[in-house]
């Protein structure tokens, strides 16, 4: 492969900036590029150890570090060469052009961790968990990117297909010596293979709902009829003014957004428009644009006016109460009256019970007893993959005693390709370039 550069830390003004280089010729360009304070020639450079010196850039000299990190024992399994000079933007960029003019290329979006993935020294799940820890905006999403860049669901799917590969050489074993009567004792083996693998898939499949939340965040939708204190909700759950608040119905016309953490979790809030019929087109618009928010929310937040329970109240309730619903009744702390059906009594002015309403949104969603440093399936991709893998394993395991094996064999096959996506094993060119199409140019 040809020789590739990029500044792996952000173009801004920072202490530090590291410019990488990868390929056969990255120690040779930094010989040209680097005099040492010390005797040891470049070329000479012991792997992984800081070389403290000149740094020779486009126009000017820095005074930085280099370190050599001699293939494969490297990120990208090749020999990767790292400048480590100050921070300025004019500082990095110099280097970087000096780099290129001595017959590097800039590296596109995530090459040195797709080099890394075709030398063999991560797979492709684990360059997924390594861009979900790097755009992660809370602890639980660093932890569920984590579970996948150590290689554990790599590990499990490796696994699974181990157990497949054995059935598949069963069968071809049963084909290739018919005289040896192995049919009986294939098919028994087979089916055990199918049921432990499937009943594998089913339990990593389980875990996509909390890991899809841990990595993307909780999405909520508050919603309520007009002036019940929606937005003075969501104020108070951020601790700060987000959402304008009035005493006139409808001042909420468009989506109002915030976040906040609950526990290590993400949770993403979407303040709607009250819902009710209106002449007013924006303000229907708004209303339309609730009823959106709804269907994508993995959880609803019913907001009461404590002091004001009418049918549209109960129309709402009616229209949200097979979803995953809690209801707030708001302003308790000017009356005592109390809805049937609300979960909580709060006042958003008071700042009431607020404490409550986080933790039962959280045990809502995510549950309770959830050690947030186990291991979540949270890709979609992922889930995609083990529902069609489990799918032909079925396929198969209903087919025996029904189908010769070698006919099964070709089911038994697909899912072991399909579990191979995950890994990288079996994924087209198409799914690996647009994964790494989503990580920055430096990594």
């Amino acid at each position: 492969m040809d020789t590739i550069s990029a500044i792996s830390t952000p173009l801004v003004a920072s202490g530090v900036a590291v410019i990488r280089i990868s390929g056969e010729q990255s120690l040779k360009i930094a010989s040209q590029m680097f005099t040492p304070v010390g005797k040891t020639a470049v070329s000479d450079f012991e792997p992984n150890k800081m070389y403290v010196g000149e740094i020779k850039a486009d126009g000017f000299c820095d005074h930085g570090l280099c370190v050599y990190f001699k293939g494969p024992k490297s990120f990208t399994g090749e020999d990767v060469v790292e400048f480590h000079s100050h921070g300025g933007v004019a500082i990095s960029k110099g280097i970087l052009r000096k780099v290129l003019s001595l017959g590097a290329r800039l590296a596109n979006n995530g090459e040195f961790t797709k080099r890394a993935f075709i030398n063999g020294k991560l797979s492709l799940s684990s360059a997924e968990g390594l861009i979900d820890m790097i755009n992660s905006e809370s602890e639980s999403g660093v932890k569920a990117g984590y579970y996948l860049y150590r290689e554990k669901l790599t590990n499990e799917i490796t696994a699974m297909q181990d157990v497949i590969t054995d059935a598949i050489s069963e069968i071809d074993a049963d084909m290739d010596f018919p005289e040896e009567d192995l049919e009986i004792t294939s098919t028994i083996n087979v089916k055990k293979a199918l049921i432990t693998v499937i009943d594998k898939v089913e339990k990593l499949k389980s875990t996509y709902r909390v890991g899809r939340s841990l990595k993307d965040g909780v999405k909520v939708g508050i919603i309520g009829k007009p002036n019940t204190g929606k937005s003075s909700l969501l104020n108070a759950l951020l601790n700060y003014d987000k959402a304008i608040v009035s005493d006139i119905a409808g001042t909420t016309r468009d989506i109002v957004e915030g976040t906040i953490d609950i526990n290590g979790v993400r949770f993403n809030f979407s303040d709607t428009a009250g819902i009710r019929e209106s002449d007013d087109k924006i303000e229907s618009l708004g209303v339309e644009l609730s009823k959106r928010i709804l269907n994508e929310s993995d959880l609803i937040l019913l907001v009461l006016d404590g002091g004001d329970i009418q049918k549209e109240d109960i129309e709402i309730y009616n229209f949200v109460k097979d979803k995953n619903l809690v209801v707030a009744q708001n302003k308790c702390d000017k009356t005592e009256n109390k809805c049937e059906f609300a979960d909580l009594y709060i006042s958003a002015k008071e700042k009431t019970n607020l404490k409550e309403l986080k933790e039962l949104l959280y045990q809502k969603t995510i549950g309770s007893g959830i050690d947030l440093n186990g291991d979540f399936l949270c890709e979609e991709r992922h889930f995609d993959a083990l529902t069609r893998a489990s799918d032909k394993l079925n396929q198969a395991l209903e087919g025996i005693d029904k189908v010769p094996l070698d006919i099964l064999a070709i089911d038994i096959k697909d899912g072991w390709d399909a579990l191979g996506e995950i890994s990288g094993k079996t994924a087209t060119e198409e799914i690996i370039d647009n994964i790494f199409s989503k990580f920055c140019v430096g990594k």
